[in-house]
C-alpha cells in the first residue's frame, strides 16, 4: 500500500536550513497495524504530513496504493485525501453544533454525495467503530472525550479510506480512556483487515500495533515486528 523511498524534507528559512527527514524508506503492507514512534522534534510530525498528502518531499517518492503522490498538485493531494486517506487527530476536530451522525457524513458532503447515501454511510461507520447508537443524535458537548474520539474515527472511516491515520489519537486522554480508543483501532484492524498507522510518542501507546517503526532525529533507527504487543479489550463502549 505504502511505499516511501529516500524521503528527504528541507525547510527553508531564510539562509537556515533545516533537515527534518533524511533518506527515509520503508514499505507498509496492505492491512498492517503500524506505530511510528519519536520524541517531539524526531520528524514523526513531518513524515505524517507527507503520508498524509498535507505536504511534499523535497526530494525522494512516496507511492499510496501504487500512485506516485510526491509530485502532485495541491489539487491533487486534496482528492487523494479525500478518497484515500482517513484522519484521526489529536483534537478530535468535531463540530460543535452539529449531532454525532451529522459529523461523521461531513467528509461525504465534501465529496458531493446525495444525502440518503451520507446517512447510510455514516451509520455503516458508526456501527464499524461500535459507537453506541442511542448516542448518535448528541452533540460532542454531551460526550466524554473517549466517545469523541471514537466519532473522529468514524468519521475517519466515512469515505472507506485505503489508510487511515492517527496522530496521537490518545494525547487529549486519560489512560483508561485512551485504551478504549486504542482497541477501538485494535479491532478495526483485526475484524476488518484497516490499514492503520498510528503516530505517537508514547511507547504504550506504539505497543498496540504489530510492528514499530522508530524515528530519530529525521532518520529511522528501527523497523520490526512488536513482539510485546498489548491487547486490551473493554467491555464498556461508553467511556
Amino acid at each position: 500500500m505504502i511505499e516511501c523511498e529516500n524521503i528527504v524534507k528541507i525547510y527553508q528559512n531564510g539562509e537556515i536550513e533545516t533537515q527534518a527527514l533524511k533518506n527515509i524508506s520503508f514499505k507498509i503492507n496492505d492491512g498492517e497495524f503500524i506505530a511510528i514512534m519519536g520524541p517531539s522534534g524526531s520528524g514523526k510530525s513531518t513524515l505524517m504530513h507527507i503520508l498524509g498528502c498535507l505536504d511534499t518531499p523535497t526530494s525522494g517518492t512516496y507511492f499510496l496504493d501504487d500512485n506516485d503522490v510526491s509530485k502532485l498538485s495541491d489539487d491533487e493531494l486534496a482528492e487523494i485525501r479525500n478518497r484515500k486517506i482517513g484522519f484521526v487527530f489529536q483534537a478530535f476536530n468535531l463540530l460543535p453544533r452539529s449531532s454525532v451522525l451529522r459529523n461523521v457524513a461531513l467528509p461525504l458532503v465534501y465529496a458531493g454525495e446525495k444525502k440518503d447515501r451520507r446517512e447510510e454511510y455514516a451509520v455503516a461507520a458508526l456501527k464499524a467503530s461500535a459507537f453506541p447508537e442511542k448516542f448518535w443524535q448528541h452533540f460532542p458537548n454531551q460526550l466524554s472525550g473517549g466517545m469523541m474520539q471514537r466519532v473522529a474515527i468514524a468519521r475517519a472511516l466515512v469515505n472507506n479510506p485505503s489508510l487511515i491515520l492517527a496522530d496521537e489519537p490518545t494525547g487529549n486522554l486519560d489512560t483508561k480512556t485512551g485504551e478504549i480508543v486504542l482497541d477501538t483501532f485494535q479491532r478495526l484492524h483485526q475484524e476488518q483487515g484497516r490499514t492503520i498507522v498510528l503516530i505517537t510518542h508514547e511507547p504504550y501507546v506504539a505497543e498496540h500495533a504489530q510492528r514499530i517503526i522508530h524515528i530519530r532525529d529525521g532518520e529511522i533507527v528501527e523497523d520490526g515486528k512488536n513482539h510485546h504487543r498489548r491487547v486490551v479489550n473493554y467491555d464498556s463502549q461508553e467511556v
